[in-house]
């Protein structure tokens, strides 16, 4: 499906559900691509956010691996290896494994996760480049919408 050759009328009956599927893809692998020219995947980003007090943490107490994928859950794709990026993370000195396998974030860990968090603005602005913030909000409201009149809940 091309929107190009579609009239309004004719987008206007298109599925949401295949749009934002390939919305989604592209997204995903836009800003993947991003942070693996930097050095970084999505998924050692969000390990070092799940551990960081000052991002996601409430509490900022280590978390064993089942419980950083529990934590994951609604964000995770299948083929995310969270315990190979967990390696990586400690071979850079970014976590620490103590004797009970709870993982956590170093000081250079914290850092780098500041440093890693300062691409996110760059990523942003190329997605959004076109885009009207009003526009963007009205496309997340109608999107809000399709998720409640399909019966999911929006957080």
């Amino acid at each position: 499906m091309t929107s190009q050759q579609l009239s309004d009328a004719e987008l206007a009956g298109q599925p949401a559900a295949y749009w934002t599927g390939v919305a989604y893809e592209a997204l995903i692998a836009y800003t993947r691509a991003q942070q693996a020219e930097k050095g970084y995947t999505q998924p050692q980003f969000w390990l070092l956010r799940n551990l960081s007090e000052n991002d996601i943490s409430p509490d900022g107490e280590g978390m064993t691996l089942p419980e950083l994928q529990a934590a994951m859950a609604s964000y995770i794709r299948p083929e995310d290896d969270l315990a190979g990026e967990t390696e990586v993370l400690l071979g850079r000195g970014w976590l620490v494994r103590d004797a009970e396998d709870r993982l956590w974030l170093t000081k250079e860990g914290e850092q780098a996760r500041v440093d890693l968090a300062r691409n996110a603005p760059a990523i942003r602005a190329t997605l959004h480049q076109g885009i009207a913030d009003a526009d963007y909000v009205t496309t997340l409201k109608v999107l809000q919408r399709l998720i409640r009149n399909a019966g999911g809940t929006v957080a």
